[in-house]
């Protein structure tokens, strides 16, 4: 889980999207104790933090209260999500409580790494267009992209489906990944799968 840095120093991505001052503040103050360097948020929303023992990482985070996020390797990196219409004016879907339902996929071993984004609304902040697995809010539930890549190959991705409830998001998440996971070559992206497939054979074998 740590990562090694040009300086041969260690990263790791701790698994904090969310959090309040006071948290907040413990955290700082055990990464001082610990020396490290730097911390950085990450696009996908994580506490990124440089210059920490890789053998202390255990007795770092049990100090802190928090996890280590799934940042590295073939397997569900960290769920991206907006506020959603908890905290937006713009949100239409309450994407902190599909998000948390969606963690119990963070770290699962795939075939290749994995990004999922949850928006609320149609503005898409957290881009679920260009994600493995998106969901985007809309007022009648989520509408679900599936296979879309943001890096040297850019994809946007297939429109699966539309008027998603929340629950019957979750669902549709673990159905994709199950049929992806079944059926995926080592190292194939799931857009690279759906494209060798066909987006309609890779939609019958999910929704049928």
């Amino acid at each position: 889980m740590a990562i090694k840095q040009k300086d041969g120093s260690y990263a790791v991505v701790l698994d904090v999207a969310i959090t309040t001052p006071q948290e907040l503040k413990k955290i700082a103050e055990v990464l001082e104790r610990h020396g490290a360097k730097l911390v950085k948020f990450s696009e996908s929303q994580r506490m990124v933090v440089v210059g920490v023992d890789p053998e202390k990482l255990d007795e770092l985070c049990k100090e802190m209260g928090v996890g280590l996020a799934p940042a590295v390797g073939s397997v569900v990196r960290s769920v991206k999500f907006c506020p959603g219409n908890a905290l937006c004016t713009f949100g239409l879907q309450d994407t902190i409580s599909i998000a948390e339902k969606l963690k119990k996929f963070e770290g699962l071993k795939l075939p290749s790494k994995m990004k999922i984004a949850v928006s609320g609304c149609p503005n898409s902040c957290t881009e679920p267009a260009v994600r493995d697995i998106g969901l985007m809010g809309t007022r009648d539930g989520f509408t679900v992209f599936v296979g879309g890549s943001a890096g040297r190959k850019p994809r946007i991705g297939w429109k699966l489906a539309e008027k998603i409830k929340p629950d019957e998001a979750v669902e549709l998440v673990e159905r994709i990944i199950e049929f992806y996971k079944s059926n995926a070559k080592k190292g194939q992206r799931l857009g690279d799968f759906i494209e060798s497939i066909g987006f309609e054979e890779f939609k019958n074998g999910v929704l049928s």
